[in-house]
This record gives C-alpha cells, structure tokens and sequence, in this order.
C-alpha cells in the first residue's frame, strides 16, 4: 500500500511538469513523456544581402567544438567582415565571431578562429570554380539548426553591390514599407 501512495504521489508531481503528455495510472501503465521541443534559432547575416547580390545559396555542416554549438543556441554570433576561402581543397569560414560560452570552463573555445565546412566534393568544385571568375565571393548567409538539431551554416555565391545598387536596395525598401503603410489604413 505504501509503495502505491508513493508511486502515486511521484506521478502527481511529474505530471504537473511541462514534459508529460498523458498518464495511464488507473490502468496499471506508468505515463508517457516527450521531450521538450526545442525552438531553433536562426541567426542571419542581413549586410551580407545588403552588399552581395546572392547567386547560389548551398548548405554546409561545420566543425564546431560543443561550447560554439551551446554559443550559438544562445545566439552569440556575429557575422561582421566574416568570408568563405577555399584552402587545399577545403571550405573555411574565417572571422565569424562565436562568444565564448558563458559556463564555459578552461576548455572553453577561441572565439574567432578558422572554422571548416562541410560540404560534397562536387559542390565544392563547383563553388571553387565560380569563386575563381572575377568578383565571385563566398558569404555566410545564416546559421540555424536543422531536424536532427545540427548547427548548419548557409553560405552564399554572390558578386559585390556597388553603390548605386546599394542606394537602389534602400529606395525599394522604403517604397515597400510605405505601401505596406498605406494598404494598413
């Protein structure tokens, strides 16, 4: 009788957490947890859409240290002057900006250093290729967590926007906000 009171009683309290669905308790079943739905966080990189003109977009896996990944769920990310070059026949990321990690002990990470990116040997030699013609760039896009909760890094094939693109993009923004002003009313 005792270990039921107490059995009963340890459900109780379990089920008023967030992660139990549904409980069989009356019919000798113990309950049914889930787990606890994570929210993905994407961080993007809006100067690069403001000074590229994005061709081909591909999605690349990264080689991360687990305090960059538990950086980057937090979004403490910065994109500021980050680029793509090809090295040996390998994808870097050079001058991304992951904070270290704020529970981080001695072995926390570097903050910004050369990071590689995973991609298949035949878009890399298609992005070498088109990185190779005059004025191409390789630009990381955004950073988010795909299905199986993996850091991915989305990068960008773009050409450099001169400044009458550049004024071009903020004339369109602007006409599109007061269009949204005026259809509001």
């Amino acid at each position: 009788m005792f270990l039921v009171q107490k059995l009963i009683h340890r459900t109780k309290s379990i089920l008023n957490s967030t992660f139990v669905t549904r409980s069989f308790i009356g019919s000798g079943y113990f309950f049914m947890s889930k787990a606890k739905a994570v929210k993905a966080k994407e961080l993007n990189n809006r100067q690069a859409y403001f000074n590229y003109a994005i061709e081909d977009k591909y999605v690349a896996g990264m080689v991360l240290l687990g305090t960059e990944v538990k950086s980057i769920r937090e979004g403490k990310v910065s994109f500021n002057d980050s680029f793509c070059f090809f090295d040996r026949g390998e994808l870097w990321v050079r001058s991304l900006y992951i904070n270290a990690y704020s529970h981080g002990s001695a072995n926390n990470h570097i903050e910004v250093h050369d990071r590689k990116l995973l991609l298949q040997k035949r878009e890399l030699s298609k992005l070498e290729a088109k990185v190779k013609e005059k004025g191409f760039t390789i630009v990381p896009l955004r950073i988010f967590f795909n299905e199986k909760h993996l850091a991915k890094l989305e990068i960008g094939v773009g050409r450099g926007k001169k400044e009458f693109d550049k004024r071009e993009t903020i004339k369109n923004r602007d006409i599109d906000k007061d269009i949204k002003r005026y259809l509001a009313k």
